[in-house]
């Protein structure tokens, strides 16, 4: 803007502006004659050299902060994650359940198997209920994902043995039918990873 000002008052085109026209009008021109002498470039050589380490040594401090802050690991670094990361957060979550379902089974608990048993279904129900699978009980949601689903009857086989379990509180579950009924839930939760 003051160099727009400097031309139309003195009556300057822009071919004839020159940097001495330029410093005379903003009165610096003995200041800026002064710091480009070689003299005091040399003289402030040090102090540069100085304050180029200084401005690298504190940008290496305040990255180093800033990767190990607990404040950005928490608010920011999850959502760069996810930008960077091949899995998205939905992904993630559905790994996440799944291991604490998986959990359950390694308790060594017939209570815990059953338990697994029931959230493992209620999982694929929720999952597919979220990827469009149409119906209103399980066996239709199954059902209406026949081309998806490659164990459909295995799938249908463990809902019954779900109901069991939540309906007859004495149902008796083995380890070996509950890994097999888990393995059969998680073969198609992964379709949807």
């Amino acid at each position: 803007m003051e160099i727009l000002i400097f031309a139309n008052k003195y009556n300057v085109s822009w071919d004839t502006i020159s940097w001495d026209r330029v410093y005379d009008f903003f009165r610096i021109k003995g200041f800026v004659y002064f710091i480009s002498n070689p003299l005091i470039q040399e003289t402030l050589l040090p102090a540069k050299i100085f304050f180029i380490v200084f401005t690298i040594f504190f940008f290496c401090a305040v990255m180093y902060f800033y990767i190990n802050s607990s404040y950005i690991r928490y608010h920011y670094l999850p959502g760069f994650a996810d930008i960077m990361s091949s899995q998205s957060s939905m992904t993630r979550q559905i790994n996440s359940r799944w291991k604490k379902i998986i959990k359950r089974i390694e308790a060594g608990s017939e209570n815990e198997y059953k338990l697994a048993i029931v959230e493992a279904d209620d999982f694929l129900n929720q999952i597919l209920e979220n990827n469009g699978a149409e119906g209103e009980t399980f066996e239709e949601l199954v059902n209406s994902s026949k081309k998806i689903i490659p164990n459909i009857n295995d799938i249908l086989s463990a809902h019954i043995i779900r109901n069991s379990v939540v309906h007859n509180p004495d149902y008796e579950l083995d380890i070996d039918s509950a890994k097999k009924i888990l393995s059969d839930y998680e073969k198609v939760i992964k379709i949807y990873l």
